[in-house]
């Protein structure tokens, strides 16, 4: 398996509750490592001002977002704040076939699909706010939702909290607390993932045979 991931890409997943920073995180890391690619979603979600359309998502209506759910062409899909949001396999496959690193900012539910189908390559983050205060004080502050829309988010904010309880799904919790310092922690996980000895065992190996073969008399 260490020979094959060696040459394939990472799967880096970023969840957290609307509010949290979790996107900005991402652009910054995407900014400094241009080899890290966005996972461009299908959703069935209004396109919002300055968004284009297979870019920022594919946006698709209901019936042909469910045909693709029927077709079972997605890796990952989830309902959120009730629109769909999915990444397909093809989508994924291809990226860590061609050894590309794909950067996922999607929630809980489509994370632990992606870890289900694809565990070797997956590494799973979770960004949290200092407390639920702070995430409320910053969904009001971006003024992009209607007050209910901004309580839904907050209700489905501490069902993600609870998800953290289910040890075993996500490798690494960041608090945004001060976002130099939380960039620097997805910084170092992305870096550290790369080196980890899963992926770098081909490397191993050729040293412990090059080792082995110097010491034949």
């Amino acid at each position: 398996m260490s020979s094959d991931l060696q040459d394939r890409g990472l799967l880096l997943v970023v969840s957290s509750p609307s509010g949290a920073g979790k996107t900005t995180l991402c652009h910054r890391l995407m900014a400094e490592f241009p080899e890290v690619m966005f996972s461009v979603s299908y959703t069935t979600r209004p396109i919002r001002r300055g968004e284009k359309d297979a870019v920022d998502y594919h946006f698709v209506d209901h019936a042909t977002f469910d045909d693709m759910v029927q077709r079972g062409e997605f890796a990952e899909w989830a309902n959120v704040h009730g629109n769909k949001y999915g990444t397909t396999v093809a989508t994924v496959r291809e990226a860590l076939e061609r050894g590309r690193h794909v950067l996922f900012d999607i929630d809980y539910q489509g994370a632990r699909q992606l870890k289900a189908r694809f565990e070797a390559e997956a590494v799973l983050v979770f960004v949290l706010p200092p407390s639920l205060e702070v995430l409320e004080e910053r969904l009001r502050k971006r003024a992009t939702d209607a007050p209910e829309a901004i309580e839904r988010r907050l209700i489905n904010a501490q069902e993600e909290f609870n998800v953290l309880k289910q040890y075993g799904l996500y490798q690494y919790l960041i608090v945004n607390d001060d976002l130099l310092r939380a960039y620097d922690r997805l910084r170092a996980i992305y870096i550290g993932s790369l080196c980890a000895i899963e992926r770098m065992g081909r490397v191993a190996e050729e040293l412990i045979r090059q080792s082995e073969a110097r010491q034949q008399p």
